[in-house]
């Protein structure tokens, strides 16, 4: 149980005023602005707002200033925000199929319709330290071209005009979508609630059930069908003008993961898929979520559930990192009326323990 503590209100408020010292550090450096955060950190903004579900650079970059640099502490605040918002309605599904596409690579085929666009990556990189950064380096113009605004045709399309893949999952027409920001997690879970649950969940956790599945505990034989990073435009359907219009851009990185083929006695074998989609540039994340959301199809698709990857319930209900941190942090809280009852409990425990141990001595003297 937790206990009122009284008599802490100044001490907590100089620990306020203490945390802001703290958080200005050196007053001969200069301020972190949030255009440089927004800019230069720019991988960090790009978490804040997926797993924070709300895609806004200039708070997302307010939340990590304010949270020293604490990307989970940062997530929660911009969650905590996000749940004082009204919300006007729902956005028409974006077309992915149509996006200004900044990168877009397949590990399966060489050649592939509209080519392979490396883009800002640090896959090419040698991993050493860059001493110019320390000195204020300016780095050269890259190379540019004009956009092409044609369609892409995703890599996945391709194999399933073959019939070389599973069709992609479809949900019913009618059916309503869950929302896990209004509506309580509860199981079995259909798709879409998966999917919203693994891009809203912690990228560390995700990456290392990801890597478990690739190391044998979720039949996971995975290959990158696709990964895309560009710009998708959002429309909103206006009921006064009877059609959708534009509000904006965003950015999102798009997974299409070709996994391991099944098949039956009377369907022919073929690839399956793992998807992952998230705000920002997100490789790492949408890749785990692929694989992690490939490995939850288990059942779907007939397969035994014995790995972690696999069970739904402990992938959904331990991969929030803002849960999971207040129930993680919730133990410096003060707990001293629990603790004083187990001590007295282990006290009054180890005295029987002493007194039984006693009297048996005696007894054993005694004969």
């Amino acid at each position: 149980m937790y206990v009122a503590v009284k008599g802490g209100e100044r001490a907590i408020e100089n620990a306020h005023r203490l945390l802001a010292h703290e958080r200005r550090g050196d007053r001969e450096v200069p301020e972190l602005t949030l255009a440089q955060i927004s800019e230069q950190l720019a991988l960090g903004v790009d978490r804040v707002m997926a797993e924070g579900s709300l895609y806004d650079r200039e708070l997302a970059a307010l939340a990590i200033k304010q949270a020293r640099g604490d990307l989970i502490e940062a997530i929660f605040l911009v969650r905590a925000f996000r749940a004082t918002l009204p919300r006007f309605g729902t956005s028409e599904p974006v077309d992915t199929g149509r996006m200004q596409i900044r990168r877009r690579i397949s590990a399966t085929f060489k050649d592939i319709p509209g080519g392979q666009i490396l883009g800002p990556t640090f896959d090419y990189t040698h991993r050493l330290l860059d001493p110019q950064l320390a000195e204020g380096f300016v780095p050269a113009q890259p190379a540019s071209g004009e956009v092409s605004q044609a369609e892409t045709p995703r890599v996945t399309d391709i194999l399933a005009h073959d019939g070389l893949i599973e069709p992609s999952p479809q949900a019913e027409a009618e059916a309503p979508v869950g929302d896990l920001t209004r509506e309580p997690l509860s199981f079995p879970a259909d798709r879409d609630l998966r999917l919203q649950n693994l891009a809203r969940a912690d990228e560390g956790f995700l990456l290392a059930l990801g890597y478990s599945t690739q190391r044998g505990y979720g039949r996971n034989h995975p290959f990158a069908g696709e990964i895309r990073f560009g710009e998708v435009d959002v429309e909103f359907f206006a009921e006064d003008a009877g059609f959708a219009v534009p509000l904006g851009a965003i950015e999102l990185t798009e997974c299409q993961m070709v996994n391991q083929f099944k098949g039956s006695a009377t369907e022919p074998p073929c690839f399956t898929r793992g998807y992952g989609l998230a705000f920002g540039q997100s490789e790492r994340k949408t890749m785990s979520m692929a694989l992690v959301d490939r490995s939850l199809r288990a059942r779907e698709l007939g397969e035994e559930v014995r790995a972690p990857a696999q069970d739904e319930e402990f992938v959904m209900s331990h991969s929030d990192n803002v849960q999971a941190t207040g129930f993680v942090e919730h133990l410096k809280l003060p707990h001293y009326v629990d603790f004083q009852s187990e001590l007295g409990l282990l006290r009054k425990l180890r005295q029987e323990f002493a007194e039984a141990n006693a009297s048996e001595s005696l007894k054993e003297a005694a004969e």
